[in-house]
């Protein structure tokens, strides 16, 4: 839920043991048929059929939408001092 609620998305999963492996499955698979101009969608059309998890909180948006764009700006001088430093 919360990742849904920061970033004002849906949540879907799919019924499978270790889909984190499975989805880096997919994109090794890709990236061998890369060069064929098979896109991921096309990959992963045998993939299980995602369900909705969640959706977002309502009002939840009005609470992160300016901690992300300060998240955003801070993000943006650690990688500028990180890089004029050096």
């Amino acid at each position: 839920q919360v990742l849904c609620d920061v970033f004002n998305a849906p949540v879907y999963t799919i019924d499978t043991t270790n889909s984190a492996c499975l989805g880096s499955a997919y994109r090794a698979i890709h990236g061998l048929v890369a060069e064929m101009n098979v896109s991921f969608a096309d990959v992963v059309k045998l993939a299980p059929e995602p369900r909705l998890a969640v959706t977002p909180t309502t009002g939840a948006e009005e609470v992160y939408r300016p901690l992300l764009k300060r998240y955003a700006e801070l993000e943006q001088k650690v990688i500028y001092n990180s890089t004029s430093s050096c």
